[in-house]
């Protein structure tokens, strides 16, 4: 079965599939006014510097990991660590699963809001009337379930493809069809009258603002917007060939999600500064303050069509990652063929999706442990398995599997492997644990 496994069709596709897991809707509406509120440029500086220090150990680990194994992340601790160890794959399957029964209720959400953009829906409304547009569409008992449903096929159609004829082959299409947008839109957005005080305040550093728990938040927004802790590079890292350089791959990788943090910062806040509307508005800046500041420019109806569009795409390019994890596990450890597994996955994903899709309407008085089923599941991968799964991986490498990881990187430098094995024993497991504790 190993010998057969498949692989990318080249660097630059696993590269482009490995940077589209990792930018997911809260790159392009999460980031900026997370930066914004945690004294902007300071916090884009600490997001850079835990993004090439924690981030690129942990996604190192992973990595190498899955290529040494050329198994998902279940098989590759089984085979390489040991039997007890597999525990933590066998969450990193269940926290892929987790993430995207929710994950694609957002999905769909977007795949919604892009069909009422085309449609004319949007257009004529006030704030006041796109807020009530959206809470009645969160809150309807179907529209939502069937848009989530819409997604997971989109998401179904290019898992089926497999490796190198689904995900690569779209990731080739849609990673530079995301860029080309978002570099479209912030030519228009810096185009308007004040759109510069969105530039400042997103740019200039406010160290004023930082404090432990901006340092905190700027770790943590680093290392889950890299797809780390879930089992994916682990994943996607089993699919590479031997002779791949590990090191500048993910420094791609990192460097394109930075890039399209970058993007999203100057894309979403000179529009929403010009116009005097409030950055931090969380999800309801992308469903209800661009729409109400689209309509206000020249052709607002089809920008707001293309963004919902890029929004679109940086879901699909995340979410067959969370597909492929759980997928991979049955193909791997249970020799079922991709077609069907893939099928019944998505069927699954679908059913279980059901309740936090409800949890906004039907549902919403339904609160286990004090949470909807949506925040509660939110809450349960965001801020203990990610984090668990993401120590696991660093406890396992720097202290166990080191001569594993060590074969993976033959050429580095001896000063580099020393600072990937510090990082792998004490600062990435104290600095994630320290997400962890806060999370809690």
């Amino acid at each position: 079965m190993t010998a057969a496994r498949a692989q990318w069709g080249s660097r630059l596709g696993f590269i482009l599939a490995a940077a589209g897991s990792a930018i997911g809707l809260g790159a392009i509406w999460k980031f900026p006014y997370i930066a914004g509120n945690n004294g902007g440029g300071a916090f884009l500086l600490l997001y850079i510097f835990f993004s090439l220090t924690i981030g690129l150990t942990v996604m190192l680990a992973e990595l190498a990991l899955g290529r040494a194994a050329k198994l998902g992340p279940v098989g590759a601790f089984r085979k390489l660590v040991g039997s007890k160890w597999a525990l933590f794959g066998y969450m990193g399957v269940l926290t892929g699963f987790l993430i995207m029964t929710f994950y694609s209720v957002v999905g769909g959400w977007t795949l919604g809001y892009l069909v009422k953009a085309v449609s004319g829906e949007l257009t004529g409304l006030s704030r006041e009337g796109l807020n009530q547009v959206f809470g009645s569409f969160i809150s309807d008992p179907w529209k939502p379930v069937w848009y989530h449903g819409l997604f997971l096929l989109l998401n179904m159609a290019v898992v089926l493809g497999g490796v190198k004829s689904g995900i690569e082959a779209i990731c080739k299409y849609l990673m530079p069809g995301l860029f080309i947008l978002m570099i479209g839109l912030i030519i228009r957005a810096l185009m308007l009258p004040g759109a510069m005080d969105g530039v400042a305040f997103f740019l200039l550093p406010d160290f004023s603002k930082v404090t432990i728990s901006t340092v905190v938040e700027a770790l943590g927004f680093a290392f889950f917007s890299l797809s780390l802790g879930m089992g994916a590079m682990i994943t996607y890292g089993s699919y590479l060939d031997d002779q791949a350089k590990l090191v500048s791959s993910a420094l791609w990788v990192i460097g394109l999600q930075v890039a399209c943090a970058l993007l999203a910062g100057l894309m979403v806040l000179p529009v929403v500064f010009a116009f005097g509307f409030d950055p931090a508005a969380g999800p309801g800046l992308s469903f209800i303050t661009l729409p109400a500041i689209f309509d206000h420019l020249p052709a607002g109806q089809w920008l707001g069509a293309l963004f919902f569009a890029l929004l679109l795409v940086a879901a699909l390019t995340s979410s067959i990652s969370l597909i492929e994890v759980v997928a991979s596990y049955f193909i791997d450890e249970h020799g079922m063929e991709r077609r069907k597994i893939t099928l019944a996955v998505c069927l699954v994903m679908f059913v279980a999706g059901i309740a936090p899709s409800l949890s906004f309407g039907l549902w919403q008085d339904v609160k286990p442990f004090g949470r909807t089923i949506f925040d509660l599941l939110d809450y349960l991968t965001s801020n203990v398995m990610l984090p668990l799964g993401g120590i696991a991986v660093s406890i396992c490498l720097g202290w166990i599997a080191w001569p594993i990881l060590a074969r993976q990187l033959p050429h580095e430098s001896p000063w580099f492997m020393t600072a990937i094995r510090l990082g792998c024993r004490w600062f990435a497991p104290l600095a994630i644990g320290g997400v962890l504790l806060k999370g809690i």
